[in-house]
Order: structure tokens, then C-alpha cells, then sequence
């Protein structure tokens, strides 16, 4: 084979990933101690005023979702979900559904509780095909 043209020599790749190497899937036990730090770090001395919770709600997903996205989720979708409610001693039910693939996509979550307020951290990771 002629070196004249090293262009010509090099044969095109598929690059395309349909998977997550294993070190780089989502990890659940990992993002949970992200959102757990976060929340006691924010909420720990906060008490519940209706008025600032929306700015807290979005402060806190952004910090979360940084926190995450320094692990290296690099191909992963990062969706946040925080509800932040006020204590009063009733209970709180939650869920969701997602349609994903069970393989490659995962979610964590957390809760946090003080005298004054609730708050549930959800973080959904989807792999970006």
C-alpha cells in the first residue's frame, strides 16, 4: 500500500455508542450522596416562606445538577426534580413513571426534613444515543 495519500489509508470507523462503557454508567448510590450533600448544605437552617420557595426550588436543581454532571455522566440527559412542601406532620405521597431504556437509564433520589419543611430531590438519567 502506497503512503502517498494517508488520508486514503485510513478506514472510517463506526463511532456510534449504544451502550455505556460500565464505569461510565449512571450510578444511583453516587448521585444519591450528591443530592444528600447539597440538600443539608442548603436547608439545613431554612425555614419554609412560601414566597421563597420557587427561587430556592431552581437554586437547588442547578446545584444539583452540576454536582452531577461533575461525576462524568458525559452522553447521559440530566433531568432534576426538587419539591420543597412545609412540615406539618401530614404525609406526602410521590411517584413517577418514565419510559426508558432499563439498561443504560437510572434515577436516585433523596429526601430531606427539618422542623419546617420537606424536601424530595429526584435525578433522572437518560443515555443520549
Amino acid at each position: 500500500m502506497d503512503n502517498a495519500h494517508p488520508e486514503e489509508t485510513d478506514i472510517s470507523r463506526n463511532t456510534f455508542v449504544i451502550r455505556p462503557n460500565f464505569k461510565h454508567k449512571f450510578r444511583p448510590v453516587a448521585v444519591r450522596e450528591v443530592i444528600s450533600s447539597i440538600l443539608s448544605q442548603n436547608l439545613t437552617d431554612k425555614t419554609y416562606i412560601a414566597e421563597e420557595i420557587p427561587d430556592m426550588t431552581r437554586s437547588l436543581s442547578e446545584k444539583i445538577k452540576e454536582g452531577v454532571k461533575e461525576l462524568g455522566y458525559d452522553r447521559y440527559r440530566i433531568m432534576v426534580q426538587v419539591v420543597i412542601g412545609e412540615q406539618k406532620g401530614e404525609g406526602v405521597k410521590m411517584g413517577c413513571r418514565c419510559f426508558w431504556d432499563a439498561d443504560t437509564d437510572n434515577y436516585a433520589q433523596d429526601t430531606f426534613l427539618n422542623d419546617s419543611l420537606f424536601c424530595v430531590a429526584s435525578v433522572f438519567g437518560l443515555f443520549f444515543y
